[in-house]
């Protein structure tokens, strides 16, 4: 049998897998992306417990590995009482991780839009909130859509450490397949192909979007 004919007669065991692996990257950027904005928002607040509390949330989230906080709220939390099913522990662990290293980005966007524009919404009378949400925001979230659509990209690939828990992702599918099989190689070069042709669509959006970003940049 060759290994083209075995990758079709695959691909239909591992598309379930597949589709949790991208349900598991939506939910985790859906969650992620929002609190990422928050906690960078807290973190320019002038008042000191809403610094303290982004500053946990952020330096825990990018300091621990996703592996890792994977381990603690699968396998630690029963211990304080708190059971969580596998994919749930999957989401928050991955949401974590990703809205950590997606405040960063808020805030180095948030820091990039320049005085004058925030001047310019206090002398339009838009001040506070609505000048926040209506003048600053915008140009934020435009600075930081590039960094976050590569961001995307790796907690695409980041999810398949969920496999480490029992989360019926794309890799723990390869794994089910490789063990009956035996065709470790052939199993893995396949589940490696979808990882990358994936992770090269995405990549491809996201030069995309960069082009587009710069041309709107460019006529400003």
């Amino acid at each position: 049998m060759d290994m083209l004919t075995q990758w079709l007669g695959w691909l239909p065991n591992l598309a379930p897998g597949l589709v949790v692996s991208l349900q598991l990257t939506g939910l985790a950027l859906l969650i992620g992306f929002p609190l990422g904005l928050l906690f960078a928002v807290m973190a320019a607040a002038k008042l000191a417990p809403l610094q303290w509390i982004s500053f946990l949330f952020v330096e825990v989230g990018r300091g621990l590995p996703a592996l890792v906080l994977l381990y603690l709220l699968y396998f630690s939390l029963p211990d304080a009482g708190i059971t969580l099913t596998s994919l749930t522990t999957a989401i928050i662990a991955l949401s974590w991780n990703a809205g950590a290293y997606a405040s960063e980005y808020f805030r180095a966007g948030l820091a990039a839009v320049p005085l004058g524009q925030k001047e310019a919404a206090l002398t339009s009378g838009l001040s506070g909130w609505t000048g926040f949400r209506i003048v600053i925001l915008p140009q934020a979230l435009r600075i930081s859509t590039p960094p976050l659509a590569g961001l995307a990209v790796l907690v695409f690939q980041a999810s398949a450490l969920a496999f480490v828990i029992a989360v019926p992702e794309l890799m723990s599918k390869s794994f089910e397949i490789a063990s009956i099989s035996f065709e470790y190689l052939s199993v893995y070069m396949l589940t490696a192909v979808i990882y990358g042709s994936i992770t090269l669509v995405f990549l491809g959006l996201v030069r995309v979007l960069e082009r587009r970003l710069s041309r709107h940049l460019q006529r400003n």
